[in-house]
């Protein structure tokens, strides 16, 4: 196949994947999700069936599949790590490390049971050990899921709940992947476990892998503080050097390397080093990259037919249906017995985000790699319950939230949009930006004269395309973009909640011309007064535009001098 034919099949996924991200922020579903359906329409029964001369459509190899999931799951781990702050786990650091290990052994041991005996019913035997192997694959929250869910959802929780719920994400699927290879070399028949070298081996990746993460994150971040980089745009690339490194030599010294990589991450997220803004922002963009390549990946490699059978279709259905209300909840109950400050709404809200995601659909991919026994099976089984999930709890995270008193209304302040600034996290106030109306400034257009919340300062100004340092008698108008730097974020939330809500209305909107009407009549208006279009002497006009509003600057300037301060003062 040409590589343009590739690159353009690539960018038209890509392009379809991102634009959906707008319709799951309009009805609530998980941009995963989306991404998944994507993945399936180009799949090998969608529209990839077209481009292809046997009419299976586009597949992915099983090899390339793991390679590529593992890889994405590893940035997404890290960068989930870098945002993870160690003050908000250390007080949930136990439960969540309870929920990350017994809870996911309860969780298998359970499902697989049920699952055991469910086949039995169908007719369709299948050994135990089989029939753990695949509640093991699926005993784990997904990191990728809860992260983003938890953090696009808009609402916030108390408790300290979605610190635990992200740690325990974060921590659990290396008890997952260490259940599953070892129940795949029992199934596969390539070794006799006994229960005692499962514990063993289960204790040494832990160990392991806190250790060999936590070393090499600290030994990161001194390397970046003492070495100085000739180009900046460099310091990212070390850091996404470095997880890869930390995952790689993990592995080699038989740690675990999800939760080295989670750990690294940690470390090196709660540290100063330089660049660490930008090195933030790189790994946030590399994160959707990485979900979006991992699940649109993982739906071209799935034949939705398959699924549709009545066995897939009916067993993935019983076995959603255990995980959600008995093996999920069994399990936090179970392990939140000894930490009473939990009420029994925390406990139920905890038990419904036991989302599934790519973690499962990766151990899935393992199993067909190994040559388990009806891996393709599993494996349709496992996508099914994916998607029930996502479906079922990840489009109800926020309703159930506000069903459950758990929920607690987020403080929102505008992004910046007009300035591009970031500050350090030593500072603890908070930036946003205020557009200047004919209501706010009603009382009069001086700067000293508008209605701003107190410990509130506006230290810039933007008008059209230039900018300058306001003063109390600096005159706003209409249109003017002010930067403003606040300690009182709730009054400041309040106060201006409307210009919030219209900002989130408008990542819906798509629009050309917002209003057409007034577009017509403006451009007949210059017709006859035999004055340019906008969009012919667009180059033009801005430079009018910016003449007259250097001359306002000056005048600005003789009336309302700056002052400068010298070194002496």
């Amino acid at each position: 196949m040409q590589v343009e034919l590739v690159l353009l099949v690539l960018s038209l996924l890509f392009f379809a994947s991102i634009f959906t991200d707008k319709i799951g922020y309009k009805f609530g579903v998980p941009a995963l999700l989306l991404f998944l359906a994507v993945g399936m329409l180009f799949g090998p029964d969608g529209i990839g069936a077209l481009f292809n001369e046997n009419g299976v459509g586009y597949m992915i190899q099983t090899e390339t599949a793991e390679a590529l999931s593992t890889i994405a799951l590893c940035i997404i781990l890290f960068s989930g790590g870098m945002d993870t702050k160690l003050t908000d786990i250390r007080p949930v650091m136990a439960p969540g490390v309870a929920l990350a290990t017994i809870g996911v052994l309860i969780t298998a041991l359970v499902t697989g049971v049920i699952m055991y005996y469910v086949y039995g019913w169908l007719d369709r035997y299948i050994p135990l050990s089989l029939a753990l192997l695949m509640a093991a694959t699926m005993s784990s929250t997904d990191s990728a899921s809860v992260f983003s869910i938890l953090r696009t959802n808009g609402v916030g929780l108390k408790h300290n709940l979605r610190p635990l719920l992200e740690l325990e994400s974060g921590a659990n699927d290396p008890m997952a992947y260490v259940l599953t290879t070892t129940l795949i070399g029992v199934v596969t028949a390539k070794a006799a476990v006994s229960g005692l070298e499962i514990v063993q081996t289960i204790v040494i990746q832990l160990v392991m892998g806190t250790v060999i993460g936590f070393f090499f994150g600290r030994g990161l971040v001194e390397v970046m503080r003492r070495v100085r980089l000739s180009n900046e745009s460099l310091y990212p690339i070390m850091v996404l050097t470095a997880c890869i490194f930390i995952f790689s030599v993990t592995y080699f010294m038989k740690g675990n390397t999800y939760l080295a990589v989670y750990v690294g991450g940690l470390i090196i997220g709660n540290s100063k080093f330089t660049r660490k803004h930008q090195t933030k922002s790189f790994f946030n963009g590399l994160t959707w990259l990485s979900q979006l390549v991992m699940f649109l990946m993982l739906g071209l490699m799935v034949r939705p037919h398959e699924m549709l059978s009545w066995h897939v279709l009916l067993t993935g259905v019983i076995i959603s249906i255990v995980m959600i209300f008995i093996s999920r909840p069994l399990s936090v109950w179970l392990c939140m017995i000894p930490f009473r400050q939990y009420t029994a709404n925390d406990k139920a809200f905890m038990s419904w985000v036991g989302l599934k995601g790519a973690v499962p659909i990766i151990f899935a991919i393992m199993c067909k790699a190994e040559g388990v026994p009806q891996a393709d099976v599993l494996f349709n089984i496992i996508f099914l319950c994916t998607i029930v999930s996502l479906l079922s709890q990840g489009t109800s995270v926020s309703a159930m939230a506000r069903k459950l008193d758990v929920a607690t209304d987020p403080v929102k302040l505008r992004k910046l949009e007009h300035f591009d600034i970031e500050l350090p996290e030593e500072i603890q106030s908070s930036a946003t930006e205020l557009e200047v109306t004919e209501q706010v400034i009603a009382k009069g257009c001086h700067l000293r004269e508008i209605d701003i919340p107190r410990q509130t300062l506006v230290i810039m100004v933007r008008r059209g395309e230039d900018f300058f340092v306001p003063t109390g008698q600096s005159e706003l108008q209409v249109g003017d973009q002010l930067l403003v730097l606040t300690d009182n974020d709730v009054e400041m939330a309040n106060r201006y909640k409307a210009a919030v809500e219209e900002e989130e209305r408008k990542l819906w909107d798509i629009q050309l011309i917002a209003n057409t009407h007034s577009f017509v009549v403006r451009v007949w208006q210059r017709i006859r007064d035999n004055k340019p279009l906008p969009y012919i002497s667009r180059r033009k006009q801005k430079k009018s535009e910016k003449n007259n509003v250097n001359e306002a600057a000056q005048e600005q300037t003789l009336q309302d001098p700056k002052i400068i301060i010298t070194e002496d003062e």
